[in-house]
């Protein structure tokens, strides 16, 4: 077993995920708006009154975009407001705009009309695109899907207030189900209309049976030992839990500060591809994913003719495995078996298996029994880094027995993984050694960056050739 190597947090600053809430589609829109309405106004206004786009203009949208991005979102502002809001930020932008200028003499490079222009069309393309956006807003809603399910935990103030505040905020794309609270009916807020869902034992299994994918924990201070309990219970989830009140908590998975609707919430367990982080991991899996199978396609050709004529049955094994928020994938793999168990008892490959092919043998200890993966890669159901999948079967024993077991599925699947590189590659015969597999898993997420992404590639080539622990 390779020697186990530092935490992720030792190779890496820790990861600083951005505000909550910005992973899609129209908050992205909305973060773009008004830098591109600035610069766009600019360039109209220079190739206007110059007949084309000086140097000068260019080095000055680069400038204000930089300023400006991200957009203020203002969606669920009133027209006065937005009007309001509009002028005074542009104010005071091309105020430091202007000084700016003057003090560094640059000034003279522009022309006066162009920019006298410019002053006036800046806030007037702003707010026309504020309204094609709210045109559009409703479509692009569409465009992400269903609404995520949230229920919260703790019909107090707080709670209540998070619940209006959702129901009241358009585009916010959450359904909100109703409360958990043990508390008597007669100590509830009596003015809510909401609805009562059950009690705080109860809250796990409704979680896994009605899909709820958000959790927010309304509940005091003092409650810790319920919290700490509630969030127990939940480590067989995937639902993002956030905290409504302002408290810390230890063993967060990256935990981050937000707001939802306006209200201040705390992450407590939520995946770390939020944002741009998430635009930066897809598209560096698609890219490697895309180069490595053009490298690699004479090989997989050779090794799919191989196992046709060395035994009998299909060439790509496929199985059904837990993805991205527990939902079932099926993965690719080359088989390695006389057989192509998928039901639901699946046992373990183990050292001398006489179910193992010759060349069966030959593909495991090379790992290139996994190469057709990065098919499910592109297809948008595995990354290249990632806890790895287990077999169906597999998940549904190991959560029973694992506290925070199905916390991994918060990101995609990999085809490597940080316990891969740590020695946790192959079978996992003893609870420890599942556990010790579980640990690495959520210590990726809780520390994940693209340079720890390349590091497991890295480390994973190197490893391959020598790793005597894959069967």
């Amino acid at each position: 077993m390779p020697e186990t190597s530092k935490p992720a947090a030792a190779l890496s600053a820790r990861h600083e995920p951005g505000p909550l809430g910005k992973d899609n589609l129209l908050s992205a829109f909305e973060a773009g708006l008004e830098p591109l309405c600035l610069v766009l106004s600019l360039w109209g206004a220079a190739i206007y009154f110059e007949g084309s786009l000086p140097a000068a203009y260019l080095i000055l949208s680069v400038l204000v975009f930089a300023v400006t991005f991200p957009g203020t979102p203002r969606l669920n502002s009133s027209w006065w407001q937005l009007l309001g809001d509009v002028f005074l930020s542009w104010v005071w932008t091309a105020a430091l705009l202007l000084l700016t200028g003057i003090a560094t003499g640059y000034l003279k490079e522009f022309s006066q009309p162009a920019l006298w222009a410019w002053l006036v069309l800046a806030p007037l393309s702003q707010l026309v695109g504020h309204a094609l956006l709210r045109f559009c807003a409703p479509y692009l809603v569409q465009l992400q899907g269903p609404p995520r399910r949230a229920i919260i935990v703790g019909m107090n103030d707080q709670g209540v207030a998070l619940a209006s505040r959702v129901e009241d905020t358009p585009y916010s794309r959450i359904e909100f189900a109703g409360f958990f609270d043990d508390r008597d009916l007669k100590r509830l807020d009596a003015s809510s209309d909401y609805r009562m869902i059950g009690r705080l034992n109860e809250l796990p299994a409704y979680v896994r049976n009605h899909n709820i994918q958000l959790i927010y924990l309304s509940l005091p201070m003092a409650s810790q030992p319920r919290i700490l309990q509630v969030l127990d219970e939940l480590k067989d989830t995937t639902a993002s839990i956030f905290f409504v009140p302002d408290m810390f908590i230890t063993d967060l998975i990256q935990g981050r500060t937000g707001s939802v609707c306006g209200m201040p919430v705390i992450s407590v367990c939520e995946t770390p591809f939020t944002g741009s982080s998430g635009v930066i991991k897809r598209v560096s899996d698609v890219v490697l994913a895309t180069l490595i199978l053009l490298l690699i396609s004479p090989i997989l050709l050779g090794v799919a003719l191989a196992v046709k004529f060395t035994s009998p049955g299909p060439v790509i094994f496929r199985q059904r495995r837990y993805g991205l928020d527990g939902k079932e994938i099926v993965v690719y793999k080359f088989r390695s078996m006389t057989v192509t168990e998928d039901g639901a008892k699946v046992q373990q490959a183990t050292k001398n298996d006489s179910r193992i092919t010759p060349l069966g043998a030959i593909l495991r200890k090379t790992s290139i029994d996994e190469l057709p993966q990065f098919i499910n890669v592109l297809q948008g159901r595995m990354s290249i880094v990632g806890p790895r999948p287990h077999a169906v079967a597999h998940n549904e024993m190991y959560r029973k027995l694992i506290k925070g077991y199905m916390v991994r599925h918060k990101v995609k699947p990999g085809i490597t993984g940080w316990a891969q590189v740590n020695g946790y590659r192959g079978e996992t015969d003893t609870l420890e050694k599942m556990q010790g597999r579980i640990d690495y898993d959520l210590d990726y997420l809780r520390n994940w960056t693209l340079r720890l992404d390349l590091y497991i590639i890295l480390r994973t080539i190197r490893l391959v050739a020598k790793d005597q622990q894959a069967y």
